[in-house]
């Protein structure tokens, strides 16, 4: 399916598939409390919808895909769970990126790396150096990622390179400071979706979500697939986007 341009009541236009679509990954731990499982076997359960999720992503004709997979709050979790969780990132980049590569996905990861073990650090330096020239959906990871944190790294940034003379103070604007975040040549959200039923995004790309749709849906993450996908997708569809200005009526 491609994406194509439609006319909004009013007079604003929307697409009926989004550029960019974010994705906070929540719900793995209540899924598997209601089954009576362990918290692990939630995130297991997450690994295969995010599997579901980027493949469905890719044919439905989205371009960008970012999800919210590891916070640089969630190394507060018992260190069991963040070992498990480090785990699976491992296995899902060994098991998967071949097939990522083959389908013509592109991952781009964001998010703090200085503190990173090193085989994990080695690890998404290997998926991006090997899809760096794909063609086809940017999968962008947020890992050991927090939106203020970003700001903060790209505000210590920009004040070294006017301290160094290579950046005049008087020339920055907004894409100049957007040149400086880990998001930068990646357009912004069109749509933000959380799973689990919470209404907060948590920290989660505040400066690209600026004129960003929200769908909350009630599922937990290991539920999700391209049915709920499409379910978000309908949701956008039917709103109005006017990015600060006001809708055009006619009549009286």
């Amino acid at each position: 399916m491609e994406a194509k341009a439609t006319a909004k009541p009013g007079g604003s236009q929307t697409s009926d598939v989004p550029e960019h679509v974010a994705i906070i990954m929540d719900g793995n731990g209540r899924w598997a409390a209601q089954r009576g499982l362990p918290r692990a076997q939630g995130h297991r359960a997450g690994v295969e919808a995010l599997r579901r999720t980027v493949r469905a992503a890719g044919e439905i004709g989205i371009r960008y895909l970012t999800i919210y997979s590891f916070s640089s709050e969630n190394w507060s979790r018992p260190q069991s769970e963040v070992l498990d969780l480090m785990a699976l990132l491992r296995r899902f980049i060994r098991k998967d990126l071949a097939e990522l590569h083959h389908n013509g996905v592109r991952v781009k990861v964001i998010g703090r790396r200085d503190d990173l073990e090193s085989d994990i650090h080695a690890l998404l330096i290997e998926a991006e150096d090997l899809t760096r020239d794909n063609e086809g959906l940017t999968l962008v990871v947020a890992f050991n990622y927090g939106a203020r944190d970003e700001i903060l790294r790209a505000t210590r940034g920009i004040a070294e390179a006017v301290a160094s003379g290579t950046l005049d103070a008087a020339a920055i604007d907004e894409a100049q400071f957007e040149a400086f975040l880990d998001t930068a040549g990646v357009p912004d959200p069109d749509l933000l979706i959380r799973t689990s039923g919470e209404q907060r995004i948590s920290n989660f790309l505040l400066w690209q979500c600026a004129y960003t749709e929200f769908v909350f849906l009630p599922l937990f993450w290991p539920d999700f697939g391209r049915d709920a996908l499409m379910s978000a997708i309908e949701e956008y569809r039917t709103r109005e986007r006017r990015f600060g200005g006001l809708v055009a009526h006619t009549g009286s």
